[in-house]
């Protein structure tokens, strides 16, 4: 086969793949997780907290934090879970980054699936292992600043 022809044919079969996509979760989910925002690990200088934990499922995330003055400047994440894993663990990142600790701290994962436009029943629990995850991150902060303060 032609390398234009086989080009074409891999084109071809990956919009299929897509759109197959975009019917089991939606266009938002689909598009996070083939191109995710905030993806990886920063140096370790720019970050403040990080958490990993692993949900009942088996899939695992971790969020890495960097906080200055109670504010969340950056959010990164990773995950080993599905693709709905991963655009909950992006859209958590995109939805708390530079806002408050207090804020972040009231997401639920509610709040993840709407502004995902709806997960599928069966993956829901992603915006369940994203909040856990986050929550037990802000837990950690929480205590070292404690911990600092007593330090001091």
């Amino acid at each position: 086969m032609p390398k234009d022809k086989f080009d074409e044919y891999v084109e071809n079969l990956q919009n299929i793949i897509y759109e197959e996509e975009i019917k089991e979760y939606n266009e938002r989910i689909v598009s996070l997780y083939h191109k995710p925002k905030n993806w990886g690990k920063p140096p370790d200088d720019e970050i403040t907290i990080s958490k990993t934990y692993e949900g009942p499922c088996g899939d695992t995330m971790s969020f890495f934090l960097k906080i200055k003055d109670n504010n969340i400047e950056k959010a990164n994440f990773l995950t080993d879970g599905c693709g709905a894993s991963v655009a909950t663990g992006c859209q958590t990142t995109l939805l708390i980054e530079n806002k408050s600790v207090d804020d972040a701290e009231k997401l639920d994962a509610e709040d993840i699936d709407a502004a995902l436009n709806g997960l599928p029943e069966d993956h829901k629990h992603c915006a369940e292992l994203a909040i856990t995850t986050l929550k037990r991150a802000i837990d950690d902060y929480h205590i070292s600043v404690r911990f600092k303060k007593i330090k001091n």
